[in-house]
């Protein structure tokens, strides 16, 4: 094999080595790791859950960077760049260091005669560790790809782990219910070390697994709780409490739930990750995370967020809910053919009024004319509309030229939906009147 030279023939690489896109198992990647002597000299925080990771990772991470950490967050899918996966210092990494962690990468793979097959994510989560481990870090952040107990980050042994919201995705993979999910996320607790939960409602699976390894079980509701008015927040837990502080930057009701866990998990750590309660204070206000119920000023409004599963949904319903009145509401929406995407709909059609499906660059994605299909199936309200598009800018495109300027434009579904509207940079609305 001729050596790649640029970060996208090493990600085209990696696309053609492994028979499936999903092999769950740690085998093959431990083994590489112990071939690169893949190891960290700083606390490790995991972070598990159907929704809300991302936002907890990069809630750690700016409150740990305003405290002076050096912090590195491994994050997927990404947005737009692959570079979006690892951010040192709350910057995307540069392409030029990935390169050498994907070249350290097939040298071990290939040792000796002996070549371990690695799926695309384990390869690029090895490079990216690689990197890690030359940057000089204080704290490593790693968010799960998938599960826990058998995705590839669960090679490293988390100082602290934190499992959000548990639900209904990814099933075929992981479990037919709640309790088989919340079973295969809580193999990210380790014996003797913190793990918090701040799902309210946790499966009983993750609970008897924490007792039964002797995890140090921090609960919300019962080792931490919040309180709190319009105005502003609480938290306490043991030892410690916060009070008087400013909602988080990421907008959303479920955002609380994501930041008492990130303060349970500073707490648990703070003998060896001190944190000042100035820095919680910064980091609330100043964690930015795109594509997280993100809300872009214009004419009209624009809000991009990630939800394709249907918990994620009836929070993005509750938090379209609470943003007021506007005369048309506008959807572009694609995912991938494997969801619920009966349940997402019928949380979404009192409040969507015209829907733009899309297609996806995916063999997973479902073609927005099925979307559609399914909608229609569902849909009884006479005034709604729907059309189809081949990609999610065409449909964006479509909405704008549509919308009147006190309208509303949502962006969701897919990574790959919102990624597909963000490529060219953050689009900035106006309306027709003020262009001509």
């Amino acid at each position: 094999m001729q050596t790649p030279t640029t970060l996208e023939a090493w990600l085209a690489h990696c696309e053609r080595l492994h028979p499936t896109a999903i092999d769950m198992g740690l085998d093959r990647v431990r083994t590489v790791a112990q071939r690169m002597n893949i190891r960290f000299d700083c606390p490790v925080i995991t972070v598990a859950g159907t929704n809300g990771k991302g936002s907890t990772c990069a809630m750690l991470e700016c409150i740990l960077g305003q405290a002076g950490y050096r912090t590195g967050v491994f994050t997927s899918p990404h947005l737009v760049h692959f570079e979006e996966r690892l951010r040192l210092q709350g910057q995307s990494v540069d392409a030029t260091n990935l390169i050498a962690g994907f070249a350290a990468v097939e040298g071990a793979r290939s040792l000796n005669g002996e070549v371990v097959s690695l799926s695309y994510f384990e390869f690029s989560m090895l490079a990216i560790f690689e990197v890690m481990m030359r940057s000089n870090l204080d704290v490593v952040i790693l968010e799960v790809g998938l599960g826990g107990r058998l995705d590839s980050t669960n090679i490293i042994d988390a100082d602290c782990a934190i499992i959000t919201s548990i639900d209904l995705d990814h099933m075929e993979i992981l479990g037919p219910d709640r309790e088989s999910i919340g079973r295969e996320k809580a193999g990210i607790m380790r014996t003797g070390r913190p793990v918090i939960v701040s799902d309210p409602v946790p499966p009983q699976s993750v609970l008897d697994h924490a007792l039964e390894i002797g995890a140090n079980l921090w609960r919300v509701g019962q080792d931490f709780n919040v309180s709190g008015d319009k105005q502003q927040w609480g938290w306490a837990g043991r030892g410690r409490r916060y009070s008087g502080l400013a909602y988080p930057a990421l907008r959303g009701a479920n955002q609380l739930v994501n930041a008492a866990g990130v303060l349970a998990a500073l707490t648990a750590l703070r003998e060896r990750l001190p944190v000042t309660a100035q820095a919680v204070r910064n980091g609330l206000a100043f964690v930015e995370l795109p594509g997280r119920f993100q809300i872009i000023p214009g004419q009209p409004t624009l809000v991009l967020d990630v939800a394709h599963n249907p918990h994620s949904v009836a929070a993005l319903a509750a938090n379209l809910d609470a943003m007021g009145y506007f005369p048309t509401t506008h959807a572009v929406f694609g995912a991938m053919a494997d969801k619920d995407l009966a349940s997402m709909f019928t949380k979404l059609l009192p409040l969507l009024d015209r829907w733009y499906f899309t297609d996806l660059p995916l063999p997973r994605a479902a073609k927005g004319a099925d979307l559609m299909a399914q909608w229609q199936a569902l849909n009884t309200r006479k005034d709604a509309k729907g059309a189809a598009f081949a990609d999610p800018m065409g449909a964006l495109q479509a909405a704008i030229a549509a919308a009147d300027p006190a309208d509303r434009i949502v962006v969701f579904g897919s990574f790959h939906t919102v990624g597909g509207v963000l490529a060219n940079g953050v689009p900035r609305l106006q309306a027709k009147h003020l262009n001509s």
